[in-house]
């Protein structure tokens, strides 16, 4: 799989891929899906308390989906033994695989971020040349669950207090590694194609966080190509 430097368009082929599923042993490979369409979402690992909150949106849309004849995958960058402890006791319905290093987030273009050199003459252009300036200036509050906007780190940190989440050494190592990786929802047509694509805050950095609405992914899952 090659990176893509930006992120695939409606009409474009989805490329192939073969990850490890947190829902139980073996793989799931794009071959395994193809013929049907599929909604597929590439979020950062369990270390983020918002993407968690998107995988249970997706398992609460799944139904609604599958009756359409649209399944639904989501990717995350957590180790499969970690993802598999984790889903173990929270169960979801979901396709769940597990990327632990990005390689099909960036073949699908999802952008990770990359910060400018401090004192450069760059243009900044977020996100894939931005501002440390930029980032920290950010203040996001996307589900209402924070009594005011707080900076991106500061809100993971109270959600996941709040949540009772504890990073273990292999959620850290894949922050360390990937904190800059933002999240993509895709549609993939039944040809292979793909027919919508949505990608977290390609407007700036205070759109962190904020993922497709339920009725969004419905809305798209049922016209395809729009």
């Amino acid at each position: 799989m090659g990176d893509q430097k930006r992120p695939l368009q409606p009409g474009e082929t989805a490329p192939a891929f073969a990850l490890a599923t947190a829902n139980f042993d073996g793989t799931v490979s794009f071959a395994d899906l193809s013929g049907r369409p599929f909604v597929i979402g590439f979020f950062r690992g369990l270390h983020c308390p918002f993407c968690r909150r998107q995988l249970e949106q997706l398992a609460s849309v799944q139904p609604t989906l599958r009756a359409a004849g649209v399944e639904t995958v989501a990717v995350i960058n957590t180790p499969v033994e970690r993802a598999r402890l984790y889903f173990r006791h929270r169960p979801t319905p979901i396709t769940l695989l597990c990327d632990p290093d990005c390689r099909t987030h960036r073949a699908y273009g999802v952008p990770h971020g990359e910060f400018l050199p401090e004192g450069s003459c760059e243009q900044p252009e977020w996100p894939y040349g931005a501002t440390m300036a930029q980032f920290l200036a950010a203040r996001i509050n996307p589900t209402g669950e924070l009594p005011e906007p707080l900076h991106p780190m500061e809100a993971n940190t109270i959600l996941n207090a709040k949540d009772g989440f504890e990073l273990d050494e292999a959620d850290n190592a894949i922050f360390a590694n990937h904190a800059t990786q933002l999240v993509g929802h895709f549609l993939v047509n039944a040809n292979g194609t793909i027919g919508w694509v949505q990608i977290e805050a390609l407007d700036g950095p205070n759109s962190l966080s904020i993922f497709p609405t339920a009725a969004e992914i419905i809305a798209a899952a049922g016209n395809p190509g729009h």
